[in-house]
């Protein structure tokens, strides 16, 4: 009776604690072409993924009226933070909006973050991260400049390089400057805090011999990133994110050219396991990124 009752007594605490867990995962989403806007998807442990039916925010701003590459973050004051490329090429900005409940939306804007360079082509795949050791969010985005850079096997028009600025409030922002020059033209970057002073970069090569993931590591958000790997994913991936389950990483991206979801897992971001089979991502989910959201937010959506 003792050893039952000890399980019971188990049983009821895992139970206790799984339920007393105030956040869930949410992914953000879009879907082709790219003029509905906002979509989540939502997870309990990290790897099977649910639509949440609707969209909730649309794509007003900028002259092409689209959403696409979705990236959120939560603010220590539990404000929603959003932001979102707008154009495929033309414009100098990115999408920004708020929110309290991730259903209604404030403060929706262009942040012209290119608007000094006349010659841009694009920006591209905004990402937000909350560099804790300097108490700012950063966002990192790529854009081409032509003949700003050594060409290499891209034409001048999508030799893309990685920029960043920061604020503490999205109301003022520092001045745009470079965040990563590789050699080769990049896209779809996302920092990821590993511990003190020890950081990692996931990123796409967009070379047209490559098109894949790799990864390169710093000592700090904003690097120098260095020692960049061989790539680690299939020909034709791209928006990579990333989330820590357990003492592992899980990188998320788009196998766009299989046309599916993918992830690999890692304890080192030296080694990876590809793990299709323990995943499942609703049809038509495209590049977005995953964050914290509280169970009371969640259920708000789903009603």
């Amino acid at each position: 009776m003792k050893t039952i009752s000890k399980c019971l007594v188990f049983v009821l605490a895992a139970s206790l604690l799984v339920s007393c867990q105030r956040d869930v995962y949410m992914f953000t989403s879009f879907r082709e072409p790219a003029n509905e806007g906002l979509r989540y998807l939502y997870s309990h442990d990290g790897y099977h993924w649910d639509s949440i039916p609707g969209v909730f925010l649309k794509p007003e701003l900028g002259d092409q009226k689209i959403m696409r590459d979705p990236s959120m973050i939560r603010g220590k004051d539990g404000v929603y933070h959003l932001v979102w490329t707008i154009a495929w090429q033309g414009g100098a900005g990115i999408g920004y909006a708020s929110s309290k409940d991730l259903i209604h939306f404030d403060d929706k804007r262009i942040v012209p973050v290119m608007a000094h360079e006349p010659d841009v082509v694009n920006v591209w795949a905004p990402e937000l991260f909350y560099d804790d050791d300097e108490d700012h969010f950063v966002i990192i985005w790529a854009s081409t400049i032509p003949f700003r850079f050594k060409k290499g096997v891209e034409e001048e028009r999508n030799n893309h390089r990685m920029y960043y600025t920061t604020t503490k409030d999205f109301q003022s922002f520092t001045p745009t400057k470079l965040f990563l020059d590789p050699g080769f033209s990049v896209i779809d970057a996302v920092i990821v805090k590993r511990a003190n002073k020890d950081y990692a970069l996931v990123v796409k090569d967009n070379t047209r011999p490559n098109l894949n993931l790799r990864v390169a590591f710093g000592n700090s958000a904003l690097g120098p990133f260095e020692n960049i790997s061989e790539p680690y994913t299939d020909y034709k991936t791209e928006g990579p994110s990333v989330i820590k389950i357990g003492d592992r990483w899980v990188i998320y991206f788009d196998s766009y050219g299989r046309k599916s979801y993918s992830a690999v897992r890692t304890k080192d971001f030296k080694n990876f396991e590809k793990i299709d089979q323990e995943i499942s991502v609703p049809e038509g989910h495209k590049h977005g990124t995953i964050f914290k959201a509280s169970k009371k937010d969640l259920k708000r959506l789903l009603k």
